[in-house]
């Protein structure tokens, strides 16, 4: 246990939080440019599907555990600085493929790297705040997720119209490699001591014991289905709508980036720091009223998100983005219900726990998601033409109300969980100096 004073906890976050932004800069601009690369590569929505989709989703995921597992007992701060370094370069490549199977391995680069980033860092952020300030500081580590969609919509919409698809990936990969350099310097590992590494190794739980012990909360369980229903019908929404815009309302990149970026953008920035300041002010120590706090949201959230493809309530394409910003607001879940994961279970699982959620998060929703919205696409064309994208996400807009179910459950069992159940928090945290 180290004390961490108020100053570089604050420039910690920080850090971490541009290091999240052009970690997830590059999802959002692909799914900007999706028209555009399948004009270029003549490539079908399927393909589309399967390249934003479980093509990156598959190695992203699997490569989360083992690197999780060595954030957890090994140092955090080399761990993020490398895989940083290694998805900034694989996205600089994106822009000189030639063909779809090239595109497809070198997205596979970028998900193996990009997979270093969030359990080593919320692992990080637990070491370094109190349970009472834990919903906070995920939720402002979580403001590098508005921050990707400025980058990636905003900056990267403007590139592609400017100067094509291809040199934007390589401007928007060239700062992920100064960031790296940043945080490999500057960055400390708590874990100083080389004696209190050894015994963290000596005695790691093994994966098989993780696995156990997390599963025995009902509370782990019901967020572990909440994440990966939610990343299913978010990631098939997110990935294709700059395209539903493009198609059904004949917006051009430059535009359509702006508009994205203001609304999304700012809408997510919002609703994370309320989400996250509702949690910390009025809700700490309560876990189980964050919980359902958050499944009341996302309800109102998956209504709202219906909205935006109906066409009597989104007669143009201002209306859709007003529901648009409306629904993100309520639906940034992230901070809070990561918070809780991490009070939830012993400091030796907390990178590992994450890895877990992302691995079947991952792949049931960024793997499937974009796949799947873009399959009913093409299911959908033969009666819908063009708007065929518009019905496909409007089929998908109901299933928030199945996460907002399982958010509800965690609620009534997570006090439980804390108290007297098996993960219940192992060590105190550091205190403020």
């Amino acid at each position: 246990m180290h004390a961490v004073s108020r100053k570089y906890k604050r420039y910690l976050l920080s850090v971490l939080l541009v290091i999240l932004g052009f970690n997830f800069a590059d999802r959002t601009a692909l799914g900007l440019v999706l028209q555009d690369i399948k004009a270029d590569l003549s490539l079908s929505d399927t393909q589309l599907g399967f390249l934003s989709g479980i093509a990156f989703a598959v190695f992203y995921s699997v490569m989360g555990i083992p690197i999780a597992r060595w954030a957890d007992r090994g140092n955090r701060v080399s761990i993020i600085g490398l895989t940083t370094a290694v998805w900034s370069a694989a996205v600089v490549l994106c822009g000189m493929v030639g063909n779809f199977l090239q595109l497809m391995l070198i997205r596979i680069v970028v998900g193996i790297g990009e997979a270093g980033c969030v359990p080593p860092a919320n692992s990080l952020i637990a070491d370094s705040f109190t349970r009472a300030e834990r919903p906070r500081a995920v939720s402002v580590y979580m403001q590098g997720i508005p921050a990707s969609l400025l980058i990636g919509y905003f900056v990267s919409g403007w590139l592609n119209e400017f100067y094509g698809w291809r040199a934007m990936f390589m401007m928007i990969g060239l700062p992920g490699l100064v960031l790296a350099v940043l945080a490999w310097l500057s960055l400390k590992e708590p874990r100083r001591d080389v004696s209190e590494t050894v015994a963290l190794s000596s005695t790691e739980p093994s994966l098989k014991e993780v696995c156990v012990t997390l599963w025995a909360s009902a509370a782990f369980r019901h967020l572990l289905y909440a994440y990966s229903v939610f990343f299913f019908f978010s990631y098939g929404g997110f990935q294709w709508t700059p395209a539903f815009f493009v198609r059904s309302f004949g917006m051009k990149t430059g535009e359509l980036g702006t508009w994205l970026a203001l609304v999304y953008g700012l809408a997510s920035m919002l609703g994370t720091y309320w989400i996250g300041e509702w949690a910390t002010r009025r809700a700490a120590h309560n876990e189980r009223l964050q919980l359902k706090g958050l499944a009341i949201l996302l309800t109102v959230s998956a209504i709202l998100g219906a909205f935006i493809y109906i066409p009597a309530l989104a007669p143009n394409p201002y209306w859709a983005l007003g529901w648009l910003g409306l629904s993100t607001v309520t639906g940034m879940i992230n901070g809070p219900a990561f918070a809780v994961i991490q009070t939830l279970v012993p400091e030796r699982m907390r990178a590992t726990a994450i890895a877990l959620v992302y691995l079947f998060a991952n792949l049931i929703g960024l793997g499937l998601g974009p796949w799947a919205a873009g399959a009913l696409s093409d299911l959908f064309r033969p009666w819908a033409g063009e708007e065929s994208l518009r019905y496909a996400l409007l089929a998908l807009s109901p299933g928030y109300l199945w996460v907002a179910w399982h958010l509800w459950q965690a609620g009534k069992t997570v006090t439980h969980d804390l108290e007297g159940g098996q993960c219940a928090e192992q060590r105190a945290v550091p205190q403020e100096s």
